[in-house]
């Protein structure tokens, strides 16, 4: 016998995690080269990717002690803390080079640069750690999904500290030396770095004359923020490419086997005739409904993705409207099922005012142009037989309504009565009337039933036939009466937009004894928002406060903090630009962005209080500093950048939701790195504490 393998759901996951590690071999060549381009010297480069290894290591190490697993989300972490765990070792190494180029002695330089740096590295360890802090307490989808996650970039960035403040200027004492004549590269490339370092100092002098333009700039950036934050798409996570799509039949109440099958083998052949690049096709049917599933292949082997194939078949079985069809894909986080994306609870206090507004409701929207297709669980169309006792009338003839309730469930349930033996066995008694005798409604009437006096009365004397409809089933949510509303989103609508839809629907039709909620991805939506915009806050104040007790000055934290809105603003805009929605990768990404921004402004900041300290003025101290920390900033943020790089431009499977965040954090560090070379400067003008004056006085 052979077996075949129709559809196996860890193919995706295999692959994505095989890609994911790909991933990893290219940001670690990358961030090698953009660190040989800025040093021209492959014993300096040497330094600093030494500790790339060392702290990956020491992360799979954390991974081993908490019991983690290596998933996309943990090696998603591993690619990021590539570009991350570099930075401190750069910063160090650039540091007691240049104090081997000034003729200091390699045990000196490696001393005095680390001393030097020591507070700038811890500030920006802790600021990380402190950014990833909120997102390992949150509960929630978000909690579970991105709890390794941070718990693994933090201790890669905690390992990385440590070893770029001992093992690097271990060997940086004993690889880095003083050259009369250097190599060929550096001096073909120097000319260049000698006039970026000039055409910068020249621009921050023309921009510190004019540093009151520095407030605008970050007027704006927070207005952009604030415009940008609602104009962006918002939905729970990118869909991604399975390489499965589900179509469900649905017949109405009632429907034969027959009439499922065949509807169902219609929808199958458009199914196929649609999607010719299909591996499998497989059609099931029950006594309602139906379910045809297609298989398609690796992306790789087929020019459509698996969105445009469902596109395509929605928009081929709209026609068809004899059954209800709806066009599923698994949502990223959701289950081996799937289900529509959109998941509205209506909640009343009885089931008239569901009967009464839910058509209401389900008019508007399948009106609305935001909702490819919409259906509701609770159905009233289940045909019931409702008995109106006349009690007057039964009162009059002696006979009650437990008489009568009696009567119904012996002539109609087949309920047991008792046991009888015969040859040994035990068999039951059901009582039940005949078949024939109870085929129609009207057949109740001629049931007899007795009365008190044992007279035989029939029960058409004493009740009237109703006949309605009722749903198959009640459903309640929160003690309340309730109806789902379930609804598949138009091409180019997200989740978000489909919520913001439904409550304007709810609001326009829904009285006031209407009560909304919403389940399924729609609340994993919801609440993954509301959470991540708390640890997004909680961050900005724990960083703040750390900064405030590092510093020893609540002025200095706010410079730094500046760098914040400029960030935001740059992500924003590159998400507007090339179509990525605010998901719960991309806010992820932007949180990142709050502890890696700031450290630009710490190695500023910290530099610039330095030289007051030594007797220069606030002027010079910021200008000199700015100046020095040019290159070290630019390097931290390239290999950061080139680091993530691969994740902007993933293709294969799962790669939505790491372009989402890539996008996100590039677009952010490209901006802000930028801007805050000349942005921080002028507000530390405004702001910082003059420590000459501090330390004269003392």
């Amino acid at each position: 016998m052979k077996v075949e393998v129709v559809f196996d759901n860890t193919k995706f996951i295999r692959a994505s995690i095989s890609e994911v590690e790909e991933t990893i071999y290219i940001a670690f060549l990358l961030v090698i080269f953009i660190i040989f381009m800025f040093l021209r010297d492959w014993r300096v480069t040497l330094v600093p990717v030494v500790v790339i290894p060392v702290s990956l290591v020491g992360a799979f190490f954390i991974m081993y002690l908490a019991g983690f697993s290596i998933n996309v989300l943990s090696m998603l972490a591993v690619v990021l803390a590539v570009g991350l765990v570099v930075d401190d070792a750069i910063v160090v190494t650039e540091n007691i080079y240049q104090k081997i180029e000034q003729r200091m002695k390699p045990r000196e330089a490696g001393i005095e640069g680390s001393k030097e740096i020591f507070f700038a590295v811890i500030s920006t360890t802790i600021t990380l750690v402190a950014v990833f802090f909120p997102i390992v307490f949150l509960e929630g989808m978000t909690g579970r999904l991105f709890r390794e996650f941070s718990i693994v970039v933090s201790g890669a960035v905690i390992i990385s500290s440590f070893v770029a403040l001992t093992f690097t200027p271990m060997m940086s004492t004993k690889l880095l030396k003083h050259r009369e004549k250097h190599n060929w590269f550096y001096r073909k490339t120097e000319p260049f770095f000698v006039k970026m370092n000039s055409a910068y100092e020249n621009g921050l002098l023309r921009f510190l004359k004019h540093k009151m333009v520095a407030i605008p700039i970050i007027v704006v950036t927070m207005i952009l923020i604030f415009v940008l934050w609602n104009a962006v798409p918002a939905e729970m996570a990118p869909l991604e490419d399975r390489s499965s799509i589900t179509v469900r039949t649905s017949a109405p109440e009632g429907a034969t086997y027959e009439f499922v099958r065949d509807y169902t083998e219609k929808i199958y052949d458009i199914v196929d005739s649609v999607a010719p690049e299909r591996e499998s096709n497989i059609a099931i049917m029950r006594s309602s409904f139906g379910m045809v599933r297609l298989v398609l292949p690796d992306i790789d082997k087929r020019e459509r993705n698996q969105m445009e194939i469902a596109d395509a078949v929605t928009a081929a079985v709209r026609g068809e409207t004899e059954a209800r069809t709806f066009v599923q894909q698994q949502s990223t986080f959701g289950g081996r099922r799937g289900g529509m994306p959109i998941q509205y609870v209506l909640q009343a206090p009885n089931i008239e005012k569901l009967e009464e507004f839910i058509p209401l409701f389900m008019e508007k929207v399948n009106a609305s142009g935001k909702f490819e297709m919409a259906d509701v669980n609770l159905k009233f169309t289940k045909p019931e037989t409702r008995i109106l006792i006349d009690r007057d009338k039964a009162a009059l003839l002696g006979v009650s309504t437990r008489d009568i309730g009696q009567t119904l469930q012996y002539a109609l349930s087949g309920q047991r009565m008792g046991y009888f033996y015969m040859n040994g066995k035990q068999y039951q008694i059901l009582g039940e009337i005949n078949r024939q005798q109870r085929n129609t409604p009207l057949d109740l009437k001629s049931i007899y039933l007795k009365n008190q006096a044992g007279d035989m009365i029939q029960l058409d004397n004493l009740v009237e036939l109703k006949e309605t409809v009722a749903p198959p089933q009640l459903y309640r949510y929160n003690r309340f009466n309730s109806a789902t509303v379930s609804a598949g989103l138009a091409p180019g609508v997200t989740i978000g937009e489909g919520l913001d839809e439904m409550d304007r629907i709810a609001a326009e039709t829904l009285d006031d004894s209407f009560r909304t909620a919403l389940t399924g991805d729609s609340k994993e939506f919801r609440e993954s928002s509301s959470s991540l915009m708390f640890a997004f806050l909680l961050a900005l104040v724990l960083i703040f406060l750390i900064l405030a007790a590092q510093f020893e000055s609540f002025k200095d934290p706010f410079v730094v903090m500046m760098t914040v809105p400029l960030a935001v603003a740059g992500a924003l805009v590159f998400m507007l630009v090339f179509g990525i929605t605010m998901n719960i990768f991309s806010q992820i990404g932007i949180i990142m962005l709050i502890g890696l921004v700031a450290k630009n402004g710490i190695l500023i900041v910290e530099f610039a209080n330095q030289r007051q300290e030594a007797g220069m003025d606030k002027f010079e101290a910021i200008r000199g500093a700015a100046t020095q920390r040019l290159r070290p900033i630019l390097m931290t943020s390239f290999s950061t950048i080139l680091g993530l790089l691969p994740l902007a431009f993933a293709s294969a499977e799962g790669a939505n939701g790491r372009i989402a965040m890539g996008v996100a954090v590039i677009g952010g560090l490209i901006v802000s790195t930028f801007l805050t070379l000349f942005v921080v400067p002028a507000i530390y003008l405004f702001v910082s504490t003059n420590r000459k004056t501090k330390v004269q006085k003392s």
